[in-house]
């Protein structure tokens, strides 16, 4: 009995101790990424090798640009789509946290998540799509360590430079010249708001196709525009 107590109690040492390392790791990235430009994500990973699945030679459309080469309009566009109360909160929006658990409950399934901008920003930059309890849980630990290390400023400048806007389309300037045919600096509101509004589903969008859905959500976008704030 006592040889079975001590390797149960050596077996979950070992496992807090490899606990801690992969946390140090991610602890780590985040830090570093405060001050220096991410080359890619594990999304974009993920993205380039399903893609290679049918064409080997596919490429990424990424180009890292600053903060201050984005237009105001699509940073006030985004934050009011994705996070209205962004400068905020801490990381999480409870409220829309509970709204999104009630209208999931109501349907049956998961048609909602309420995340907000920090916390799709640690998904994308470590984790899997996979909806997950752990994948939810090291996406909590990471969107804690987001918001300890950076500023809103820094967060927004990444998000909005990693995100999927098109089929291998990431980052706002790949995504202004794919379906616009201009730099980020240069996106006007209405643009800013209809990019914006394919964020949910950016495979869906090819460079000048709107629906009757996309109309509506950049119209919705843009009256709450000027309602929020950006860092």
């Amino acid at each position: 009995m006592r040889t079975i107590w001590r390797w149960t109690v050596r077996a979950v040492l070992l496992a807090l101790c490899a606990m801690l390392i992969v946390q140090f790791w991610f602890l780590m990235h985040v830090w570093y990424w405060s001050s220096h430009n991410p080359d890619e994500t594990a999304f974009m990973q993920s993205r380039l090798e399903k893609m290679r699945e049918t064409n080997p030679k596919a490429e990424l459309k990424h180009r890292w640009v600053p903060y201050s080469a984005i237009s105001p309009h699509l940073k006030r566009a985004i934050v009011a789509a994705e996070d209205a109360k962004f400068l905020d909160h801490d990381g999480f929006d409870w409220e829309a946290i509970q709204k999104a658990y009630e209208k999931n409950q109501k349907k049956g399934h998961i048609v909602s998540g309420g995340s907000t901008i920090s916390q799709q920003l640690a998904k994308n930059l470590f984790l899997s799509g996979e909806r997950t309890w752990w994948r939810k849980t090291q996406e909590a630990v990471v969107t804690v360590m987001i918001e300890a290390i950076w500023s809103k400023r820094r967060i927004l400048e990444v998000y909005l430079n990693v995100i999927e806007w098109g089929n291998g389309v990431f980052g706002a300037e790949a995504a202004a010249r794919f379906h616009y045919g201009l730099p980020a600096s240069a996106i006007n509101a209405e643009q800013a708001a209809h990019l914006a509004a394919m964020v949910p589903s950016p495979r869906r969008y090819l460079p000048g196709r709107d629906t009757p859905y996309l109309q509506h959500r950049a119209g919705i976008i843009m009256a709450r525009m000027h309602l929020v704030q950006v860092p």
